[in-house]
């Protein structure tokens, strides 16, 4: 299984929920076993403040990651989305299961 997390932070504080409804496309996409965006609490002190949103997906191999951000609402999201943010930090792993 491979956990695919990014993070993001908006370029202005009011536009946080236009960034996370742009990010809620992705889950259209049927590629993924599971996919949730959630707000950072902002509840760590070191650090702690600098993302604002999390994208947190499960996908069953390299592939099916492939075909998700293959996928034409990979790049509507994208479109969407890259002129609101500041920050990006993608991270995939495979996880041990």
């Amino acid at each position: 299984m491979i956990r695919h997390i990014v993070f993001f932070s908006a370029k202005n504080a009011d536009e946080v929920e236009a960034v996370r409804d742009g990010l809620m496309m992705l889950r259209d996409i049927p590629h993924a076993q599971h996919f949730e965006v959630g707000r950072n609490l902002q509840s760590d002190a070191i650090n702690g403040t600098q993302v604002d949103l999390v994208v947190y997906a499960e996908f069953g191999d390299e592939a099916a990651l492939e075909a998700y951000k293959a996928d034409p609402i990979y790049s509507s999201c994208i479109a969407r989305v890259r002129p609101m943010r500041e920050l990006r930090i993608a991270a995939d792993f495979e996880a041990d299961i």
